[in-house]
């Protein structure tokens, strides 16, 4: 079985861009809160919408807009910069108000019935569409795809009825790992929220399993960190207790579609033939725009120089769980230098005081965050299996090599 293929000029997908005019929004224009989100690059992503930073304009302002107001049903694709990112636009995304910038389209259905914008959705991140993105995008210092170029580009047109059939089998899957990323939020919540109660308020349970300090736990006036801390804890710098280390160069030549995980500044970036570090660790970015942000790697994983790594073991008392939530709960930013080019050095890291609780302590937080971490990890295993399960359905069953029972 086989679909028609037919150019996006030859359908009712109306494709809408941004305002651009003169009164698209300048820099102090924007708010931290307001009452239209104003979308930058950063909230469509490979997997849709994400707000982890956000931008406002103000109804005066949004009622000058010519174009790019968002309504429910909408499909978004970035077509200026990172191109083929592409986001859904459903009941549960929590703004009434959103406008694309200027690297932005929408995609709105009118008139007949002959897409789902589900279906749209999902053929935009398959790879039936993204190779063909590949094929016309244009640019080399500012990558782009103009409307016109997408006019001529296709998009496979099955059934209503078998794409519905598409969506419910496609969104049946994403739905489990969604689920799992909302469960790994809890579980990361519920282990700040421990580290907190304990390290911060100093409510870790005594030897008769009551609050410490409310329950009358000694303490002591530390002159490093200008506060009470309990006591027999000590205060020492992190360089002296923590072995620091660059993570090393990685040429993207040498990066492979398979292998042991590549992590850099954004994360997750690839695969190598090799890896640096058998057990997970928690690294800092000490490079570039996102020097400061605190993430832990996987099992045998590789780590890039643009990452300073905190090693530890797990023979280690000052585990990396503990590690990285003092350094989450730390003011790491004040170790940030240069404007151009903003870096991390471990000379200056090292400075940081460390707070050491008492050995039984920190066993007891170990095992409490080691049975949490196990949880997150599974998730993020299954996960991976589901995705890779997803990712393989979806062009072979947009593609008709999978068939696809309309009358079910």
């Amino acid at each position: 079985m086989s679909f028609e293929s037919v150019k996006f000029e030859d359908t009712d997908i109306k494709i809408i861009d941004g305002d651009r005019g003169k009164n698209y929004p300048s820099q102090n224009e924007y708010l931290e809160e307001g009452y239209c989100l104003f979308l930058n690059a950063k909230n469509v992503t490979d997997s849709g919408f994400k707000f982890n930073k956000t931008k406002f304009i103000t109804k005066e302002k949004d009622n000058v807009l010519r174009k790019g107001k968002l309504k429910k049903g909408d499909v978004v694709l970035t077509t200026r910069g990172t191109v083929g990112n592409v986001a859904f636009y459903t009941n549960e995304i929590p703004y009434e108000n959103i406008r694309i910038n200027s690297g932005m389209l929408i995609f709105r259905l009118e008139g007949k019935e002959e897409f789902l914008p589900e279906y749209i959705y999902w053929y935009f991140r398959s790879n039936l569409f993204q190779s063909q993105i590949k094929q016309y995008i244009s640019g080399s210092a500012q990558p782009q795809l103009p409307v016109k170029t997408i006019n001529k580009m296709k998009i496979l047109k099955p059934d209503i009825k078998v794409q519905k059939k598409i969506v419910e089998i496609i969104s049946s899957v994403n739905k489990k790992v969604l689920n799992n990323n909302k469960m790994n939020k809890t579980l990361e919540e519920i282990a700040q929220t421990i580290y907190k109660r304990w390290f911060v308020d100093f409510e870790f349970p005594n030897e008769n399993g009551e609050p410490y300090k409310s329950s009358g736990g000694e303490m002591v006036y530390s002159e490093e960190m200008e506060k009470e801390i309990p006591e027999g804890w000590e205060v020492r710098y992190l360089g002296d207790k923590i072995n620091i280390a660059y993570g090393k160069n990685l040429a993207k030549k040498n990066m492979k579609q398979k292998g042991y995980e590549v992590f850099s500044a954004s994360g997750l970036v690839g695969y190598h033939d090799d890896f640096l570090y058998e057990e997970p660790q928690v690294l800092v970015v000490c490079r570039g725009s996102k020097s400061g942000k605190i993430f832990e790697s996987n099992k045998k994983s590789f780590i890039t120089n643009n990452c300073l790594v905190f090693e530890s073991s797990i023979s280690d008392i000052l585990n990396r769980f503990y590690l990285k939530y003092f350094l989450l709960n730390s003011n790491i930013s004040q170790f940030v230098t240069g404007s151009a080019q903003p870096q991390i050095t471990i000379k200056n890291i090292s400075k940081l005081n460390l707070l050491i609780p008492k050995k039984e302590v920190l066993n007891k937080f170990y095992k409490i965050i080691k049975s949490i971490d196990r949880k997150f990890r599974n998730n993020n295993n299954e996960n991976k299996n589901l995705e890779d399960i997803r990712d393989t359905l979806l062009p072979k069953l947009m593609s008709g090599k999978i068939r696809v029972n309309k009358g079910d």
